[in-house]
């Protein structure tokens, strides 16, 4: 087919002036016959991205690209995960804990104005905000005489972590492969064409950031080195460094390399490999060589891509190949992408879910590997210098739902860097829990960044909550759950858990304004409204489940008799959950719920979801409270409180309702072309929350039995996922026909005991270390 119109399309960027994508080229229209239209596991699109959350992402946990897909000039926006604002920072406030007696005060009485007034002189962070997450860089690829274009297709597929872009030039066609190391630490970009000699173009590389400049290498490497420039947002100089190098591998033709780009004239084919790394060392360390760093990883790398393709599979593919779900197929899945999720909501199109599911995964492989920072608020892909809330770390949801996926859908492996920031965070989470509360332990409140901030930032209405480590904790004690790894435990897990459980030990305060001598946490708030506060729902279900799982820890490594005594004694007297007047859990120690309130956040429903001290099993009566709020709340919200509900609705046993927040989040106001979730703008905190909503969909484990499709929706009567993960060491296969459970699969990695449960239906099992067992139409 032809093509239909020319444009000039300007961008503006976040960081000033302005980008020309595919200026003057013509708008290519889809020939069918280049476009993989079978393939359930690929993103793909016959135009390319005019917008950033158009573009498609790769990563290998610290190098993330959005690859845009344009013709004439192409561009890979670039990110490299350490890249922030400003340097090492404790973020103290001498004194603060001087006003915490007054600020108690003032709240009992009643007070909240006065009390946030006093907090916002004397008991916020220094400086008030913290960093942001940066862009790197833009590798711009130029290809002259590539203005005309038929068969266009951009695609990236999930299930090698590949995006391909292909279409022809006259009577050539072109493809450009793209994919992000994670054993060579870099991306690596081959140019293809169908003629000998059909490559020419020139490479050039772009920071945002001012004081950065392009330098010619060697013969086939050029590099751009800079420093992050200062936002403004708060006192603190930018101090990290970076650089960003490439190098290429021409076959055929000649390649001239000069400070500012790449010239390649008449090649058969083109190598570009790309790496980027700072000065970052961690929180307290900046001196470290990027150009050093560059150098080693090129050097090391190989300069095959049929090798460096094949290691990337073969890493890739032993983390994304351990689950597989099919939920059917219609011939909706032959759509783009962008038209799939138009259509979603009112077409008949299941296998979007299952890719939505997938998807999730792949993110989280891409933005989260060990030796990596944890995936931000957008993951690893970040275009703008002043990104939405700093693209950091938000601790009151919206981290803890980027790893909610991790353990279930087997991707253990990839929570690693959260745990690693955990333990830098026990540290700065000292300091703060000694100068803010004069109390032992560690304490982090609703937002983190590089440098490890933990203290309270923003606002005194909702900056002032301190229980964003003990909710991070419940990371850590999952981890077990799952592995049952006792050295973890032992090592890692329980010191981390322990001194957070000291810090509450130590704060938790009785409540004098009744007789029932109720322990309750405050200051704090119930994120993020509803102002400062004493005792709001959702802190206590965290401690009370951070106060069990150190419990628990310390019995099973048969330690600290006299500590787990007093956290028995401590738990038995927090204030307990509380159904109000509507027949509502309560959100606050008042019964003040407003039916009406449909705000984004849903915190006092925490220990339905994650937490498990709310459950038709053990507490019933709570549980249809729990419903009763979230009804009030709604079905609307932001992406990722849309995510959070789908969870919510799975755990109490709806799987229609459940799959209705599906279809409420797979629309184009929530879910951007790229699949990307938006809040909006994009946070990637809602494609995590989704991918755990459907597993909990499918299984459950968390009242201690292997819970078989608990919320199986009426829209996926047939279908089966392998390879789902539960508690106690299970591998779980599960297939349905006609909307019941045909065949379950059970594999024992631990030899544990464990109860099945289908429905009403229960089934005891012990297992053997590595065998199998078969529920067949229970």
């Amino acid at each position: 087919m032809g093509l239909v119109k020319t444009v000039l399309k300007i961008v503006p960027l976040c960081f000033g002036g302005i980008i020309l994508l595919n200026s003057c080229t013509t708008v290519p229209v889809l020939n069918t016959s280049v476009i993989k239209t079978g393939d359930s596991l690929s993103l793909w699109y016959d135009k390319p991205a005019q917008k950033w959350d158009q573009a498609l992402p790769v990563g290998n946990g610290s190098i993330g690209a959005m690859i845009f897909g344009n013709v004439a000039r192409e561009r890979l926006q670039i990110n490299e995960d350490t890249v922030w604002t400003g340097q090492p920072c404790d973020y103290q406030n001498p004194g603060a804990a001087e006003v915490l007696p007054e600020l108690r005060k003032l709240l009992f009485e009643g007070k909240q104005k006065e009390a946030e007034d006093l907090s916002a002189k004397r008991f916020m962070s220094n400086p008030l905000r913290q960093a942001f997450y940066q862009p790197t860089a833009d590798l711009i690829l130029n290809f002259p005489g590539h203005d005309n274009v038929t068969d266009y297709m951009r695609q990236l597929d999930i299930d090698t972590a590949i995006a391909r872009v292909e279409y022809k030039a006259g009577d050539t066609r072109y493809t450009r492969e793209i994919l992000a190391s994670y054993p060579a630490h870099l991306i690596a970009i081959r140019l293809a064409c169908d003629k000998r000699g059909g490559l020419t173009l020139r490479a050039e590389l772009k920071s945002p950031h001012t004081e950065s400049k392009t330098l010619r290498i060697d013969e086939t490497t050029f590099a751009l080195s800079g420093r992050v420039t200062n936002t403004g947002e708060n006192d603190q100089p930018s101090k990290i460094t970076f650089e960003t190098r490439v190098k290429v591998i021409p076959q055929g033709g000649t390649c001239t390399v000069s400070d500012s780009n790449i010239d390649i004239q008449n090649a058969d084919s083109v190598l570009l490999l790309l790496t980027a790394a700072s000065s970052y060392v961690n929180y307290k360390d900046l001196s470290a060589n990027p150009s050093a760093r560059c150098k080693a990883f090129l050097d090391k790398a190989d300069v095959s891509w049929k090798k460096i393709k094949q290691s990337h599979l073969d890493d890739y593919q032993a983390l994304f190949h351990r689950v597989a779900i099919d939920m059917g197929y219609t011939p909706a899945a032959k759509k783009p992408t962008d038209q799939r999720i138009r259509d979603f909501k009112t077409g008949d199109d299941p296998s979007l879910a299952a890719l939505y599911f997938q998807y999730g995964r792949y993110l989280l492989i891409a933005s989260s590997r060990p030796g990596s920072q944890p995936a931000n608020l957008q993951g690893l892909w970040n275009e703008s210098m002043r990104p939405a809330w700093g693209s950091k770390y938000t601790v009151n949801i919206n981290t803890e739902m980027n790893y909610w996926p991790a353990e279930p859908t087997n991707l253990s492996e990839c929570a690693e860097p959260l745990f690693g920031m955990l333990e830098d965070i026990t540290q700065t989470g000292s300091l703060t829990a000694k100068t803010f509360y004069n109390c032992p332990g560690w304490v982090l409140h609703h937002n983190t960044d590089i440098w490890r901030g933990s203290a309270a930032i923003n606002a005194s209405n909702h900056g002032i909550w301190p229980s964003g480590g003990a909710w991070l904790c419940e990371n850590l004690w999952q981890h077990y759950e799952y592995t049952n790894d006792k050295e973890f435990l032992k090592n890692r897990a329980y010191p981390i858990m322990k001194k957070a459980a000291e810090f509450f030990a130590a704060y938790l305060v009785e409540d004098p304004r009744n007789d029932k001598k109720w322990l309750i946490s405050g200051p704090s708030n119930s994120p993020e409204q509803g102002g400062l506060v004493m005792g709001p729902t959702m802190d206590h279900q965290i401690i009370r489940s951070l106060f069990l799982h150190c419990i628990k820890a310390s019995e099973i490594l048969n330690t600290d008799s006299e500590f787990r005594n007093k956290l028995i004694s401590l738990r038995l007297h927090i204030a307990p959950n509380q159904i109000g007047k509507y027949g509502q859990l309560q959100e606050w120690l008042e019964d003040k719920d407003d039916p009406k309130n449909t705000h984004r956040h849903v915190s006092h429903l925490w220990g339905l979801h994650p937490g498990n001290e709310i459950n038709p099993f053990d507490t019933p009566e709570l549980w249809k409270a729990a419903r009763k709020s979230l009804e009030f709340r709604g079905d609307g919200g932001t992406g990722w409180s849309i995510g959070w509900k789908i969870n919510f609705w799975a755990r109490l046993l709806d799987g229609d309702h459940a799959y209705r927040m599906l279809t409420n989040q797979l629309t184009p106001e929530k879910t951007l072309p790229n699949l990307f979730d938006t809040c909006p703008p994009f946070q990637i905190d809602g494609n995590f929350g989704a991918t755990s909503g459907i597993t909990e969909m499918l299984l459950q484990s968390h009242t201690g039995q292997i819970h078989l499709l608990p919320a199986l929706p009426k829209a996926w009567p047939n279908g089966s996922v392998k390879g789902l993960c539960a508690r106690g060491g299970f591998v779980v296969d599960i297939e349905w026909k006609n909307g019941k459970l045909s065949k379950a699969v059970i594999d024992s990695k631990l030899g544990n005991p464990c109860v099945l449960r289908y429905g009403d239906k229960t089934k005891a099992l012990t297992l053997a270390k590595g065998k199998t067992f078969e529920w067949v139409n229970p």
